[in-house]
């Protein structure tokens, strides 16, 4: 006599027999719902970031603190989806799950830039729920799907680890087709507002059996097209939205050439389009009198610029040193064709941008090769950390012929612990470093308060005229003074050398109240 080997599932088991026919899932329609949803949280992630840098800054604290909401948002949504599973019909889950993602991903765009007049703290909580909501429902798809997939303890592992894997995979195309093709072609608002469309048409499929979820997918499309019609009206708006920056360009009501170039609500470069050597901004004041004195008036140069912005520093060069050849690592392109297209740069300027990074753009010029280095590249509200240490710093005086200037745009505030460490990074690279700026930051007015804001570094292989270059601010009425030798040895303290190992320049640097004024 023969017996049967024992089944694996007890016969009451809802495994035993798996769900109910008409409650089954096929295999592609499992793989598309859990790929969808899960490329989708990667895409409000990233796009978050941009969304958020024109009021909060592109640095590490916001990238941490929105990589953090989203991998809560996955985790909540993974577990409790998991547990939800168990106790409804996943059937009647994913629709609404899809359909409530939508509307808030689409809605994000308008309830951020509405919020962000308010209060920080109202934007970090609406941010947090505008990632969180979302993150967690989207995740939650997977456990749903996988619920439905399964039906018997035999191919557990199969299904687990095989949706598993297609949502991995859906992630990882989120991220590639958001950061190297989405970001660079559409606005951020349009990538929400039109994932968010997508995930209520998902939402309508899935649960269009449903007379009831019907009539809900057609008010969840119809919230979704009137968001985005508000989205248009809603403050904070770009005129351009580069790879990497939210850009406007702002008329000057006192001077009818005059432009100004926000990124990310941060004044960058001011361009007079009709009068290069008309310079605004007191830095660049500033960084025209020190190359004017380092150098014969009028002697052509050849320069490179870390960071181009608006172009304002290569074209008063030109302008005022004609057979100048600057070369510009700017690693925003779209800056670049602002420039060309709004600001009036032209081709025979002796101005060369190449869309590179700063970095990789000195490691390319050969030794001795240049007269004038000028560092202004920022991230945010902050120098790029790898173009502040002693082997970026390196490459820079390679790049300079035994006479040659290396002269920086820092931005600092509070106790300009950033702005001590560069200076002290400086001094091990150079012989010879002098600081300019207002003088209660740069030490020589004790009796007013160290708010902080631009300063200029200057650093060379050859003696820095300090007295002549104060007399250039003078002239130029810029109000900063120069600071050499043990007076800035005293000024810089015990600030720690920055290295490409240890470079904390988004902790050491202090954010202006500010973010609107450079």
């Amino acid at each position: 006599m023969t017996t049967s080997p024992p089944s694996p599932v007890a016969d009451d088991s809802p495994l035993a027999h798996g769900p109910p026919r008409d409650h089954r899932l096929g295999p592609r329609a499992a793989a598309v719902l859990v790929f969808g949803s899960s490329a989708a949280v990667l895409v409000v992630e990233i796009v978050a970031l941009r969304l958020l840098a024109p009021y909060l800054g592109l640095t590490l604290e916001t990238s941490t603190m929105v990589i953090g909401i989203a991998l809560t948002a996955i985790a909540l949504g993974s577990w409790l989806g998991g547990r939800i599973a168990d106790q409804v019909d996943p059937h009647r889950l994913i629709g609404p799950a899809l359909g409530v993602s939508g509307v808030v991903v689409a809605l994000t765009p308008l309830l951020l830039r509405t919020t962000a007049q308010s209060s920080p703290a109202l934007l970090l909580l609406v941010a947090s729920a505008t990632l969180l909501v979302p993150g967690a429902l989207l995740s939650a798809v997977t456990p749903f799907v996988t619920k439905l997939r399964l039906t018997s303890l035999a191919e557990t592992g199969t299904v687990v680890g095989r949706l598993s894997g297609v949502g991995t995979f859906g992630a990882i195309v989120g991220t590639v087709l958001t950061g190297f093709v989405l970001v660079s072609r559409l606005p951020v608002s349009s990538i929400l507002i039109g994932l968010g469309t997508l995930l209520v048409l998902g939402a309508a499929l899935a649960g269009w059996r449903a007379r009831r979820w019907r009539r809900a997918s057609a008010v969840a499309l119809a919230t979704v097209v009137a968001g985005s019609l508000a989205t248009a009206y809603a403050p904070g708006g770009c005129d351009a939205e580069t790879r990497y920056h939210c850009a406007q360009i702002v008329a000057d009501p006192e001077r009818d050439s005059g432009r100004t170039l926000v990124l990310d609500g941060l004044s960058h470069s001011y361009v007079d389009v009709e009068d290069p050597e008309h310079l605004k901004f007191a830095y660049v004041r500033a960084l025209a009198s020190v190359v004017d004195t380092a150098f014969p008036a009028g002697e052509p140069l050849t320069a490179h610029h870390i960071g181009g912005g608006g172009l304002t520093f290569p074209r008063y060069l030109a302008a005022a040193r004609p057979g100048t050849r600057s070369l510009v690592s700017e690693i925003d392109g779209g800056v670049v064709r602002i420039d060309r297209d709004r600001l009036g740069l032209a081709e025979s300027t002796g101005v060369d941008v190449r869309v590179e990074d700063g970095r990789l753009g000195l490691r390319r010029l050969e030794a001795g090769s240049h007269d004038l280095v000028v560092g202004d590249a920022f991230g945010g509200v902050s120098v790029p950390w790898h173009l502040t240490t002693s082997q970026a710093l390196g490459d820079v005086r390679r790049a300079l012929d035994e006479d040659g200037l290396y002269v920086a745009n820092l931005i600092d505030h509070g106790e300009l612990a950033f702005a001590r460490a560069e200076v002290a990074t400086l001094a091990e690279t150079f012989e010879y470093v002098a600081l300019l700026g207002k003088p209660a930051d740069i030490g020589l007015d004790a009796t007013a308060s160290t708010i902080g804001g631009n300063l200029v570094v200057v650093a060379s292989g050859r003696p820095v005229d300090a007295p002549a270059i104060q007399e250039a601010l003078d002239a130029r009425d810029v109000g900063w003074k120069i600071v050499t030798g043990d007076d800035l040895v005293s000024w810089t303290g015990e600030a720690r050398v920055l290295t490409d190992d240890h470079a904390p320049v988004d902790q050491l640097l202090q954010p202006s109240p500010n973010r609107t004024v450079r």
